[in-house]
């Protein structure tokens, strides 16, 4: 089974997948919007990727603040998940995506990733670490391990 995993922004939707076994996870793309009120088009494209990875699963980064409370983001992903339940059918995993974009931006100043170019990798970097969290943690389930 292949799963998209989802990096919700008010511009952006970073979007990474699993490999056919689901163990690990690789960036696919960055959807850009020109407005937070414009989602038609990034819906149509993550369904054109859904079918092309024949994805039978979405998880999308959940951001909470540190102290679990939920802001206007967290909100706004919650509203994304309907609209994506509703316009694909599938199942979509809210998973805590803390600190998932500062762990993109550390790996990309790691690999002297600067300024501009930074920006455009972080959103798919995070949704990569965001389908990764998930992917290790159903593995760690099948084990045995929580």
């Amino acid at each position: 089974m292949r799963i998209l995993g989802l990096d919700y922004g008010s511009k952006t939707v970073g979007v990474a997948v699993s490999d056919p076994l689901g163990l690990t996870a690789q960036g696919v793309e960055i959807i850009r919007r020109k407005s937070e009120n414009k989602l038609r088009q990034t819906l149509a494209r993550l369904e054109e990727l859904i079918a092309e990875y024949q994805a039978e699963l979405l998880v999308l980064g959940y951001p909470k603040h540190m102290n679990n409370d939920i802001g206007d983001r967290a909100v706004k992903s919650l509203e994304f998940q309907e609209i994506l339940k509703r316009r694909t059918g599938l199942d979509v995993v809210m998973w805590d995506e803390r600190l998932t974009t500062v762990e993109a931006n550390r790996t990309l100043a790691e690999a002297d990733v600067r300024g501009v170019d930074r920006k455009q990798y972080v959103d798919e970097l995070a949704a990569v670490f965001i389908l990764q969290g998930y992917l290790d943690y159903l593995h760690n389930q099948n084990e045995g391990f929580v």
